[in-house]
């Protein structure tokens, strides 16, 4: 039996997909098969993707009407015949020893159920900064722990990377619908399940960056459908046994994570900020109190917690240090949501 599927669904990728089979096939690893998922292509992708099928029997390709990356991922998910299955983008790079360090990771930490990888962005001339960073961040999260501490954060591994145990994926339900983005939808649940991550701390993916990335061009992965998703699982799981909420952070996005947070029915008690602009005012119709304030507040509650929300650059360093000093433990009396 196939140890490692790759799982690649694929929609108009005719002007990608030879490079990215060829780094595929070109792979140290050599005990894989490739499920590529044609979600009803309307240029040339599929005969692409048959002629390589009729050259390596490795690769098996599933033909389906055009009905988004969800279901493409599900039904890919499903024909995958390894224990481990290794997804991938039909415009991306797999570096030549990404499935033999990634499996034998796995192999070697049976309690991880889902093992990344560091990535870098290209081509280098056309990334933007915000990517650029976001790579920086994606790649200081290596250990479990580590990526635990950020998971409200943003997506803290980048699903193209990602390796997993198909038999875990699918006892979560697999990918689902919600509005949000569906990569970071599943590592919210696979987290609440209890499972754990890593990533393989090596540089094994090249992540396109390009106009055309479902992550610019589909609504489910705006800011206010990415808060969405943190406010509907921070309500499942951190939330869900505190009797007053306390947001650091009153400006944009302590403002909207808020919003969210309170349409699911958060009891949420006062902003904390550091600007003496907003000390003093309220949002929401709740005080925005200086950080001095916390230590009291805290005091007159029996289960309170903190989210840090604040957007800036540097920010949440200096809040973690802050919390830190104030003797709060993150994760379990606070946690970054920002």
């Amino acid at each position: 039996m196939t140890r490692v599927s790759i799982l690649m669904p694929c929609y108009n990728v005719a002007k990608t997909v030879d490079e990215t089979m060829a780094s595929l096939l070109g792979q140290t690893h050599t005990d894989f098969e490739i499920v590529a998922v044609d979600d009803g292509s309307t240029d040339s992708s599929l005969d692409i993707l048959n002629a390589w099928a009729a050259k390596d029997n490795r690769v098996r390709v599933m033909a389906r009407s055009h009905k988004g990356i969800i279901e493409a991922l599900n039904a890919g998910l499903q024909a995958c015949n390894g224990d481990y299955v290794a997804r991938m983008d039909a415009d991306d790079l797999a570096h030549p020893s990404r499935l033999k360090k990634q499996a034998a990771f796995m192999d070697s930490h049976a309690d991880v159920a889902v093992a990344a990888c560091l990535v870098e962005g290209f081509p280098k001339e056309e990334l933007r900064e915000g990517y650029r960073i976001y790579i920086d961040w994606l790649n200081s999260l290596v250990s479990h722990d580590e990526i635990m501490r950020e998971l409200f954060v943003e997506s803290p591994l980048a699903h193209p990377s990602a390796m997993f145990r198909k038999e875990q994926i699918l006892n979560v339900g697999g990918y689902q619908e919600h509005g949000w983005p569906e990569d970071y939808d599943l590592w919210l649940r696979l987290a609440q399940s209890g499972l754990r991550f890593a990533k393989v701390p090596e540089l094994l993916l090249s992540w396109r960056d390009h106009p055309n990335r479902l992550t610019r061009t589909d609504s489910r992965y705006s800011v206010t459908n990415f808060l969405r998703a943190k406010a509907h699982y921070l309500m499942k799981g951190p939330l869900r046994s505190k009797d007053v909420v306390i947001i650091w952070g009153a400006g944009m996005m302590g403002k909207r994570l808020s919003k969210h947070l309170l349409d699911l029915g958060a009891p949420l008690e006062a902003f904390i900020d550091v600007d003496p602009v907003k000390i003093g005012r309220t949002r929401r119709g709740k005080p925005i109190l200086a950080s001095n304030d916390l230590p009291e507040l805290w005091k007159r509650h029996k289960n309170p917690i903190v989210l840090a929300a604040v957007g800036a650059r540097g920010a949440r360093a200096l809040i973690r240090q802050e919390l830190n000093d104030h003797g709060l433990l993150e994760r379990r009396d606070w946690w970054a949501a920002a």
